[in-house]
């Protein structure tokens, strides 16, 4: 299973970095997938995860390889569905930001709980919310400073599209992935983590 998911993540990687839209975003883009692949590498006989949280893993990791690859703006299926759908902007960027909350939830939820950080289910599903948020914000505040840094409004790393309240909708999916992904996942991740050695 390891070889199959090393395989899978080297493969998008390799493609993400063939001729990409912009040099500069796809660096941007691709950069946390790189460093979580490392953690997971270093972190794999010390503290490893469960299956579940393995595979969100890998595809937060192939959207963030995808969006960097065309830019968020640019992904053609998401042009595709734009008069599906109505959309008057590609909104592949918003999958990117629900994710952005769903992966880091089950994350959070998972060290809370093999560290027994906290106790109450239910003050650990409210901190991991909060967390999320807090990690979204960060994000949009990364971006900020890029685009501040670069002189040039960074729009490929943006991806604002003209919408006057992209930073805010963001935050939204990352809030909205969040809450979903501790709803639909909580027992799966239960069971699964029960049957890890070290829970």
């Amino acid at each position: 299973m390891r070889i199959v998911w090393v395989t899978i993540f080297l493969i998008a990687l390799l493609w993400s970095g063939i001729n990409p839209k912009d040099t500069a975003t796809w660096v941007l883009e691709v950069a946390p997938a790189v460093i979580g692949f490392a953690v997971l590498a270093f972190t794999r006989h010390s503290f490893p995860l469960t299956p579940l949280l393995y595979g969100l893993i890998l595809v937060h990791c192939l959207v963030l390889m995808v969006g960097g690859h065309y830019t968020y703006a640019e992904v053609p299926l998401f042009d595709l569905l734009k008069p599906v759908f109505g959309f008057e902007r590609n909104n592949f960027d918003k999958l990117g930001h629900f994710l952005q909350g769903f992966v880091p939830a089950l994350i959070a939820r998972e060290i809370l709980i093999r560290k027994a950080i906290i106790d109450s289910p239910y003050w650990r599903n409210f901190l991991t919310v909060c967390f999320c948020l807090a990690l979204s914000a960060f994000y949009e505040l990364i971006e900020w400073a890029v685009a501040e840094i670069s002189g040039t409004g960074a729009e490929a790393f943006l991806g604002t599209q003209g919408y006057i309240w992209d930073t805010q909708s963001d935050m939204g999916f990352a809030l909205l992935g969040a809450i979903i992904g501790l709803v639909l996942l909580g027992r799966l991740h239960d069971r699964q983590l029960r049957q890890l050695p070290s829970t």
